[in-house]
């Protein structure tokens, strides 16, 4: 299995920056994908923005121009920079690996941003 430790998350204004981390420690296969998901109280858990082992990204549109996905496969880590955040961004943001075999949740991190 695959263990995913988020980290980064906190309070900003609307407007400000945060980058997320998540570092992925297991038994991790080179052919993968990682993601961050969101979860707002009382909604379900949505896809913010997806990279590949081959470098190929997917965004919500509600990000797009604003986040960006990356990840460095030597440290086995994946960050979500996060520029321009609004209110409604205020959510548990939770990393996820998925392999051939299996997939991995992290135990996510909370941002917060106020107006």
């Amino acid at each position: 299995q695959v263990q995913l430790v988020e980290s980064g998350g906190g309070l900003v204004q609307a407007g400000g920056s945060l980058r997320l981390s998540c570092a992925a420690s297991g038994s991790i296969f080179s052919i993968n994908s990682m993601a961050w998901y969101r979860q707002a109280p009382g909604k379900q858990r949505d896809l913010v923005a997806l990279i590949t082992s081959g470098g190929s990204t997917n965004y919500a549109d509600s990000v797009k121009g604003r986040f960006t996905i990356s990840r460095d496969n030597a440290k086995n880590t994946v960050y979500l920079q996060m520029n321009s955040l609004k209110p409604e961004d205020t959510a548990v943001y939770y990393c996820k690996y998925t392999g051939p075999y299996y997939r991995s949740w992290g135990q996510g991190t909370q941002v917060t941003v106020s107006s």
